[in-house]
Parts: C-alpha cells; structure tokens; sequence
C-alpha cells in the first residue's frame, strides 16, 4: 500500500471539537479565523474546513434553525441571494466548471451539523474526481484553505458592490 503524507491535516484531525454550533459561533468570532467570507443583515458564507474541493463553502442563516421551514420569508430570500452571490464569487475567482448545490436536512439525510440549517455550495472541475477516494480512501485538496479564503474574500467583496 502506498502512502501520501500529508502533515497539514493533523490540526484538523486533533482539533477539539466544539461544543457550541460552529456556525453560531463562526457569526460571533473573527471572521479570519472562523473563515466567514461573507455576512450579510441575516445570513453569511462561510468556507467548509473540510472541503470537497477548494471554494466549498456554505451559507447559514445567522439564526440556530435546523431547517428552511423555520425561515422568514427576509431569510430564506437572502439565504438564496447568497448562493448566487456564492457562484458569482466562486466563478470570479477559482474559474469552475460547474458547481453542484445542495442542503441535507437531518442526520438521516446527512446533515454533519443537523441543528444549524446550511446550504452548500462546490465548485468542480473535469477531472476534479480521482480514483483516490474510491481506492485509497484519501481525497486531495489542491488548495490551502488560507490561500482560498483570501481569494474568495476578494472576490465576495468585488461581487457584492456590483
């Protein structure tokens, strides 16, 4: 079996997991540091630490809710507003091929975070999938998330002011 080391993961892996909501708490903190790329008056956009792929990012309600239906009709609009500001920023900076959006709603449906509704939104590329996660139960990530967020950051800020 081959091995591919890839030391920069370890401060995810060990990382303490929080016990308050990361996203109640990404709204809360710095922004940097808590990867927020955008806020807008009742929703943000916030990178995924572990992406499917560079970009991944996702936009929350501000509000602890665990699903749309808990949404104001003010939420829920700009929750959608956001996705597309989302795409534009993402097509503006990292130039994708496509994207695939979705939300789990409850555990079942795989929701990793259950209580706190988020919408995802993935950039991809041709050949953006490899037989490493089929095989070797491994997915590569071409990008630090430190270069991501700041060309995400750039570009959420040129798109919103057009």
């Amino acid at each position: 079996m081959e091995r591919i080391f890839a030391p920069w993961r370890i401060r995810y892996v060990l990382a303490p997991k929080p016990k308050d909501c990361v996203f109640c708490s990404a709204v809360k903190g710095d922004e940097r540091e808590m990867l927020v790329v955008y806020k807008a008056e009742n929703c943000f956009v916030i990178m995924n630490r572990n992406p499917y792929n560079p970009g991944h990012v996702m936009v929350c309600p501000k509000r602890h809710v665990p699903s749309t239906e808990d949404l104001s009709d003010a939420e829920l609009l700009e929750m959608m507003k956001l996705v597309n500001l989302s795409i534009k920023a993402i097509r503006q900076s990292m130039n994708p091929e496509g994207f695939n959006l979705g939300v789990n709603l409850g555990r079942v449906a795989g929701a990793g975070i259950a209580d706190h509704l988020h919408f995802h939104v993935v950039p991809r590329w041709s050949g953006d999938t490899s037989f490493m996660p089929v095989l070797a139960d491994v997915q590569i990530v071409p990008e630090a998330l430190e270069e991501s967020y700041e060309k995400l950051r750039k570009a959420f800020d040129s798109c919103a002011q057009k």
